[in-house]
C-alpha cells in the first residue's frame, strides 16, 4: 500500500511543482520541500489506517498539498518582508509590516479553513483530529495525558477547559511554519492553563511532582 500511495502522492507533488530546464533557487528550494511534504503526508495518512489504497492516497494528497500551499506563503511572506525592510524608509517600515503581517494571516486562515473542508468530504471529524495531531506531533493528546497525571483530581469541567486550551492551541500550531513555532504555540496555551489551574485553587508546582510518582 505505501508503494501505491507514494506513486500516487508522488504524482501530485509534480503537478504542484514545475519542473523547467531553466530553474531558478525558489523552485529547486520549492522541489525539495514537495519531496519533504509527500513523505510527511504519507505518515500521517497510513496512521489513519484506511483500508481503501485509492481512499488512503486522495487524503494523503490533500496533506500533501496542504503542507506545500502553507510552505509558499510562508516563502512568499518571507521574501516580502526582506523586500519591506530594504526598500522602505525605517519610519514607515513598521506600518508596513503590520498590513502585510495581517493580510499573511488571512491567506493562511483561508488555506486552513478550505483544507479542513476537503478533509471533511474524505474523513470522519475523529479522523480529522488524527490529522491535526499528525500535523502537530500529537502534543494535544500527550499534554492532556500529562495534565490528567499531574492533577488526577480534575473535575469534568476543569478538564474539558484544559481540552478547549489544548484544541485551540493545535489550530493554531498547524499553521506554524517550523517543529519550533508549533511547540511555541502550545507552550503559550499551556501558559493560559496553568493560569486558569492556579485561579482554581491548584497548586501547579506541587503538581509537577505527580509526574515524579510511580503510579
Amino acid at each position: 500500500m505505501t508503494s501505491f500511495l507514494y506513486k500516487n502522492l508522488r504524482g501530485v507533488w509534480l503537478s504542484i511543482v514545475a519542473i523547467s530546464a531553466t530553474i531558478t533557487a525558489a523552485e529547486q528550494q520549492a522541489d525539495v520541500y514537495a519531496a519533504t511534504a509527500v513523505q510527511r503526508a504519507l505518515k500521517i495518512s497510513n496512521s489513519l489506517a484506511l483500508t481503501d489504497p485509492a481512499h488512503s492516497a486522495r487524503v494523503g494528497a490533500l496533506i500533501a498539498r496542504q503542507y506545500i500551499d502553507l510552505n509558499a506563503l510562508q516563502a512568499a511572506r518571507e521574501r516580502d518582508i526582506k523586500s519591506i525592510n530594504s526598500n522602505l524608509d525605517k519610519a514607515p517600515v513598521g506600518s508596513a509590516l503590520v498590513d502585510h503581517n495581517a493580510a499573511f494571516e488571512a491567506k493562511v486562515a483561508s488555506l486552513h479553513r478550505a483544507y479542513l473542508a476537503r478533509l471533511a468530504v474524505e474523513l470522519t471529524p475523529e479522523q480529522i483530529d488524527l490529522v491535526k495531531d499528525g500535523h502537530t506531533y500529537g502534543v494535544l493528546p500527550l499534554t492532556y495525558r500529562v495534565y490528567q497525571k499531574m492533577l488526577p483530581q480534575l473535575t469534568l469541567g476543569q478538564k474539558a477547559k484544559i481540552l478547549g486550551f489544548l484544541t485551540e492551541a493545535r489550530e493554531l500550531a498547524m499553521d506554524a511554519g517550523s517543529a519550533k513555532e508549533k511547540h511555541a504555540w502550545f507552550g503559550k496555551y499551556k501558559g493560559k492553563i496553568n493560569n486558569y489551574l492556579s485561579a482554581e485553587g491548584y497548586n501547579m508546582k506541587e503538581a509537577e511532582k505527580n509526574l515524579l510518582t510511580p503510579r
